[in-house]
């Protein structure tokens, strides 16, 4: 196989060019089911993949002025160690338990997966007031933050590929005043330099396939450049709701091999998701309301 990884790894560049969302979440379940990766070796190359595809746009970010570097130092500074210690807790599993798809490593990744989908359900729906477009200064506690988040998602993306781009984004809205253009510039960059980290790790370990690296990264790249171009004319939110819904789908699939639940669950999912975007939209209309009244 080869154009069928270059069309994969455009299709994916695509959409993170146009979201924003980590390729973990998406090209480790592609890797699994489209082309029958163990868990292991999906996890490993997609990893490495993401390093290169990731290094392009935190330099593209960086010179656009969209990072915050300091930031991005301190999250390192705790995720590059963690990474190691997740992935050599894959390579314990992967010796332990085996690498097929029913291995303990594929329920880990399914249940990352899940919690994936639940985070970027999150970071379409919830609104975090826009903080001024000034100076950050780095303070005790907020490097202090930035160290934990980096030990929690490091280890996380090390085991799984999974966290890169929703639970540092997610968590940077939150955590810190940051407007959104600086948080996805400061995830990217500080993502590639963890990647990096944690896929050299995964080769070392035996876990990357480097012939699907290289044909990934051949449309992977214009793929995510293309897609920038694409995300001023989609609606983002919706596209991102569509997205989690495969990820919990996947996931659920991983949990549950061999049975059908995964599809109850699956469809559980779709009624919660509809359900939180009328509560959403609501929300949304009363305010608009009140607004109007003051007026």
């Amino acid at each position: 196989m080869t154009w069928q990884f270059v069309v994969a790894g455009l299709a994916v560049g695509v959409l993170v060019g146009m979201t924003g969302m980590g390729a973990g979440s998406l090209m480790t379940p592609i890797l699994i089911f489209v082309f029958g990766f163990n868990p292991a070796t999906a996890i490993g190359t997609d990893i490495l993949h993401g390093a290169v595809f990731k290094s392009v746009g935190g330099i593209r970010h960086y010179k656009l002025g969209t990072v915050q570097a300091k930031l991005s130092g301190w999250m390192f500074l705790g995720s590059a160690p963690a990474s190691l210690l997740g992935v050599a807790l894959a390579s314990y599993l992967k010796r332990t338990y085996g690498s097929g798809v029913q291995s303990t490593e594929g329920y880990v990744l399914g249940g990352a997966l899940l919690l994936g989908a639940l985070g970027m359900l999150a970071k379409s729906v919830i609104r975090v007031r826009e903080a001024p477009d000034e100076p950050f200064v780095l303070r005790g506690r907020d490097k202090v933050a930035a160290v934990l988040i980096g030990l929690a998602g490091g280890f996380i993306v090390g085991l799984t590929s999974v966290g890169s781009g929703v639970f540092f984004g997610l968590t940077m809205l939150i955590v810190f005043p940051l407007r959104a253009h600086k948080v996805v510039g400061t995830d990217i960059l500080h993502a590639a330099g963890l990647l990096w980290v944690a896929g050299i790790g995964h080769f070392i370990a035996g876990n990357v396939d480097l012939h699907a690296v290289g044909w990934l990264l051949i449309g992977s790249i214009p793929g995510v450049l293309a897609g920038s171009q694409f995300s001023i004319h989609v609606g983002d939110r919706m596209l991102r709701i569509l997205l989690s819904l495969v990820l919990f789908a996947s996931g659920a699939k991983l949990v549950d091999p061999n049975g059908n639940s995964w599809i109850a669950v699956a469809g559980a999912y779709v009624v919660f998701t509809a359900a939180t975007l009328g509560a959403v939209r609501l929300r949304d209309n009363l305010r608009i309301a009140s607004v109007a009244r003051i007026d």
